[in-house]
């Protein structure tokens, strides 16, 4: 073969063989495009991007922000607020944070500054949490539970006053109390809801004869001596073929029951009958109290009402928190979208009055968030006054807004980072506003640290200043005190100074109402012994210094060793490497062999 035969030859295996290398690099290409758009691209679409965001926003103190305190062994949310008019509402905040990003889940009040007013660290999920009256006394409720086989399965709390748990209410029948409601009425009864998987017919929506579903149960429960009173279910009054869930793979057994109805609101209206929202029927319905049978629908497939403002009264979905007032008004928080794979609709609160009579319905107000809210679940509207303020909060979202009677924003509060809003890092089923007066049975927390006291006390909402006591004699049953300065509550914790003059070594903190009378006091203080010249010649910490840097020389060679990283075993392993080239030669009796041994040697 001549050499330019050669010369051609390879030119074109190099071309063959850039060619194959192109052909891979473009494959890896695409199929690294392909899975970003697969798996990158919808998480990229959850996120809340738009201009003015703030470090906080940007998720740059972590998606569910946090303060901790001194005194105090849990974490609260650190707050956003931007105001604008008249400022928020001066009443506290009820919310439960929950969430992978929430440090402490479980229900908590705030003040209306975002600062911590009481916490319960709950290990289980808590949704709903709020103040509700019963009997003329002021509770704290709450549902608190697991999820099972798709339903929530727990029970519903009241704590008076000091925090203690008085009740615990369970649904009559083998049910678990499912999370979506407890709402107290003023005669004394609780509105539950129940999941209860059912057998169906799922042929009408294509899934199989014998179906399970999730129905959709409430009852009516006297608080008091926990008789049921009444009970009403879906399945018996709305078609399976009504909802707008999909089905999915779904319904085939118990543990995956389809949820067609999902309800998550319970009210009452002035006849007594019973205003229920469906999640997935987009229906807010009124049930008759004596027969359960269904009076009215609105919205949803089977909506029987004429929308007198071009459809905005009617065309709510996936929506909570139907909620009935004086005058025929009612209001409800429409979600809008079921997912982040659902058209780009805006959730809101909504207030429409019905003209039941006439079937009739005009949206009276729109409560919109300034940052364009998506929710894909939860949330409510709550009315704050007769002037038609009101309060949203944005469930899915980490945020609640209060409004005026027209739609402005009056105050906005963010308790995570609002550009991973989609995530769900934090989350509030619902939040509220109100009033509350805790008086906890526990003693005020205190810390000292250096010439500084922290001291907290969660739940006690009547504390306006810290009152400075040195010890003077006695027993500490009966000891004599004396007043020695006053500092006003900064927050949920106050940090005070230690005054340098301060004539006893024991002192305490007594908490003060807004008349100057002593609430509660703390555990007797002391301020910290030595200087901190004293502590560093102090020989316990010479000793313990020695002992860790002892154990860390000894952790560090025995690592060396395990990896024989010791210059000794390397010595040693070169050794032993050399002496394996001098080979034993056999000893041989016989003649020949020691002659053959003599030749090789020689």
């Amino acid at each position: 073969m001549s050499s330019g035969t050669r010369s051609l030859s390879y030119v074109h295996r190099l071309r063959s063989r850039f060619s194959g290398l192109h052909v891979a690099t473009l494959g890896a290409l695409l199929s690294l495009l392909y899975l970003f758009y697969i798996f990158a691209v919808p998480q990229l679409r959850r996120l809340h991007l738009r201009a003015g965001l703030s470090w906080y926003d940007l998720g740059l103190y972590g998606f569910g922000p946090s303060q901790d305190y001194v005194s105090f062994d849990y974490e609260s949310p650190l707050v956003q607020i931007s105001e604008q008019g008249s400022g928020c509402d001066s009443r506290l905040t009820f919310l439960a944070p929950r969430g992978d990003s929430v440090a402490q889940p479980g229900p908590m009040i705030l003040d209306s500054r975002g600062e911590l007013v009481w916490m319960k660290h709950n290990w289980e999920i808590t949704q709903d949490f709020r103040v509700q009256r019963y009997q003329g006394t002021d509770y704290l409720t709450y549902w608190e539970g697991d999820e099972i086989e798709g339903r929530g399965y727990g029970a519903w709390y009241m704590l008076d006053s000091t925090y203690t748990q008085r009740y615990v209410i369970t649904p009559v029948g083998s049910y678990g109390g499912d999370l979506h409601e407890f709402h107290i009425t003023p005669q004394g009864t609780a509105l539950v809801t129940i999941y209860d998987p059912v057998l169906a017919d799922l042929t009408s929506i294509g899934g199989p004869e014998l179906g399970w579903i999730h129905d959709g149960v409430f009852q009516e429960i006297d608080i008091a001596t926990g008789e049921l009173l009444f009970e009403w279910r879906a399945s018996k009054h709305y078609p399976i073929n009504s909802t707008y869930e999909k089905l999915g793979t779904s319904g085939t057994t118990r543990s995956s029951a389809f949820d067609y109805y999902h309800i998550n609101s319970i009210e009452k209206d002035d006849s007594g009958n019973y205003i229920v929202s469906a999640r997935h029927t987009h229906t807010v319905s009124c049930i008759d109290k004596n027969s359960g049978v269904v009076l009215w629908t609105l919205g949803g497939k089977l909506n029987e009402f004429r929308d007198l403002s071009d459809g905005e009264a009617t065309n709510f979905a996936w929506q909570h928190d139907a909620r009935w007032h004086p005058n025929n008004t009612l209001t409800l928080f429409n979600n809008a979208a079921h997912s982040t794979k659902d058209p780009d609709e805006e959730s809101h609160g909504m207030m429409i009055s019905l003209n039941v009579d006439a079937r009739e319905a005009t949206l009276l107000a729109a409560y919109y968030h300034p940052q364009q809210m998506k929710a894909v679940s939860q949330g409510n509207l709550q009315l704050l006054d007769d002037d038609g303020r009101a309060l949203v909060g944005w469930g899915h979202n980490a945020a609640y807004t209060e409004f005026s009677s027209d739609g402005q924003v009056l105050c906005n509060v963010h308790f995570g980072a609002s550009v991973f809003f989609g995530f769900g890092r934090a989350v509030s089923y619902r939040v509220f506003k109100g009033d509350w007066i805790g008086r906890p049975q526990t003693a005020p927390d205190a810390e000292v640290i250096g010439n500084r006291i922290y001291v907290s006390w969660n739940g006690a909402t009547e504390v306006v200043a810290w009152q400075l006591e040195t010890w003077l004699s006695g027993e500490l049953e009966d000891a004599a005190f004396k007043v020695v300065a006053q500092y006003d509550k900064a927050g949920f914790e106050t940090e005070i100074e230690i005054p340098e003059n301060l004539d006893s070594p024991l002192f305490r903190l007594a908490a003060l109402d807004s008349n100057g009378d002593v609430l509660d006091v703390t555990e007797l203080l002391q301020r910290e012994r030595g200087s901190a010249m004293e502590r560093l010649l102090n020989m316990h910490y010479w000793i313990l210094g020695i002992a860790f840097v002892m154990s860390g020389v000894g952790l560090f060679l025995g690592f060396c060793r395990c990896c024989g990283l010791d210059p000794r075993l390397r010595r040693l392993s070169r050794w032993r490497y050399r002496s394996s080239e001098y080979q034993m030669v056999a000893f041989s009796d016989t003649e020949s062999d020691r002659q053959s041994v003599s030749g090789s040697i020689t």
